[in-house]
């Protein structure tokens, strides 16, 4: 028997996601009426994400093309007590719904990622993989791409989602952190594939690594998100 999630409002950023997006939602499905919400931020997209999105039945919400605005006024547009922050690349482990139940159950206080999966074949990417996971448990440093389950008190004690265009998943969690424990859910969240494709693991890697090296270093959210959607990183590797 799968137990109700009442409490827990899904938050989704999309962009042109009409591909990635209805699998997604697919996904949350079987567990639709259990939940609170499921609201989708579509910023600007041009390929009818919003309208797939209205189609299968989630609230759609239209924002400025910036991943952390999206995440916000998602946050803002809803009422449960806990919120799962997701990207609309993503995919749900069977049994979802356990798992967040679960988790929910150990307190407020403590934030929750899933382990990360990329949707490409080889063993560079199970690599990457092992690495993230081990980065996540030990460090307790999950990234955007493995979902943020988190209570709207904890979210509000950390002071919120800044409205930067990237780099919005790493200056949150390492908010979370200071506060508590951020754990690692025992499932796994399938993400796409296309950017290692694209780059390659060693360029994708490197990249990432530059980027965030960037923003530590003061470089501004907006600066770094031109860098990363131009695939100039590629260019400098």
């Amino acid at each position: 028997m799968i137990r109700s999630l009442p409490e827990l409002s899904v938050v989704i950023a999309a962009r042109n996601e009409a591909k990635g997006l209805p699998s997604l939602l697919a996904d949350l499905a079987p567990g639709w009426r259990q939940l609170l919400e499921v609201v989708v931020v579509d910023g600007g997209s041009g390929d009818g994400t919003a309208r797939l999105a209205q189609l299968a039945g989630a609230r759609v919400l239209s924002s400025a093309p910036c991943r952390g605005a999206q995440l916000a006024a998602g946050v803002a547009a809803t009422d449960g007590a806990w919120l799962l922050l997701l990207h609309a690349d993503a995919r749900l482990p069977r049994g979802w719904q356990s798992l967040l139940r679960d988790a929910m159950e150990r307190g407020p206080q403590r934030a929750w990622a899933f382990r990360l999966a990329v949707d490409a074949p080889g063993p560079a990417l199970r690599f990457v993989e092992a690495l993230v996971t081990l980065r996540s448990r030990w460090r307790r440093l999950p990234y955007g791409d493995q979902g943020l389950l988190v209570s709207r008190l904890q979210l509000r004690a950390a002071g919120g989602i800044r409205a930067i265009p990237l780099m919005e998943d790493l200056d949150l969690v390492l908010r979370l952190r200071r506060l508590g424990t951020i754990g690692l859910l025992p499932g796994s969240l399938r993400v796409s594939g296309r950017r290692w494709r694209r780059l390659g693991v060693l360029g994708t890697a490197l990249a990432n690594a530059r980027l965030r090296r960037a923003w530590r270093q003061g470089t501004p959210p907006e600066q770094l998100a031109q860098r990363y959607y131009a695939g100039s990183e590629l260019r400098r590797l």
